[in-house]
């Protein structure tokens, strides 16, 4: 028997918690993931990593490319390769949305979290992000340091 914490329905499986650091989010989607059941099942035991994680448009459609799904150890031959691309589910016109997005103002799609809905449906949300730099973030960082300082002097005085 595999070994490890059960994710149960409802629950965050990982969560690429650099990306609000490293990108300026803009639109967020939820989408469902094209699995293998060997993948759905090492998901369920908590392991996956999709902090090098991103998403393209390939002929149409939406490809997760570089998420580690890590393989299922009682699976043996008949399992995945962990860093295989995965199709991801997405309406039409958020498809439309995304490719527009991608390949007319140099935007990024990146994975934000993956859990599963109560309904037992493996979901990621993924965002339309614009990279930042440098000073972008020092900028963020200096504007959450002064929030964090206003709030201890407003404690403090009141």
């Amino acid at each position: 028997m595999g070994g490890g914490v059960k994710i149960q329905n409802g629950m965050t499986v990982a969560q690429n918690r650099r990306a609000r650091h490293n990108y300026t989010l803009h639109e967020t989607y939820e989408a469902g993931l094209e699995l293998l059941g060997t993948e759905v099942k090492s998901l369920r035991e908590g392991r996956c990593n999709i902090q090098e994680a991103y998403a393209q448009p390939i002929d149409g459609e939406i490809w997760l490319l570089n998420a580690n799904i890590p393989e299922y150890a009682p699976a043996t031959h008949f399992n995945h390769r962990p860093t295989r691309p995965r199709k991801l589910l997405l309406h039409k016109n958020e498809v439309r949305k995304l490719v527009g997005a991608v390949t007319k103002q140099g935007m990024t799609i990146i994975p934000l979290s993956v859990y599963f809905t109560t309904r037992g449906l493996a979901k990621v949300n993924v965002a339309l992000a614009k990279g930042k730099r440098k000073p972008d973030k020092r900028e963020t960082e200096k504007q959450r340091d002064w929030a964090r300082e206003k709030a201890r002097l407003l404690r403090e005085k009141g």
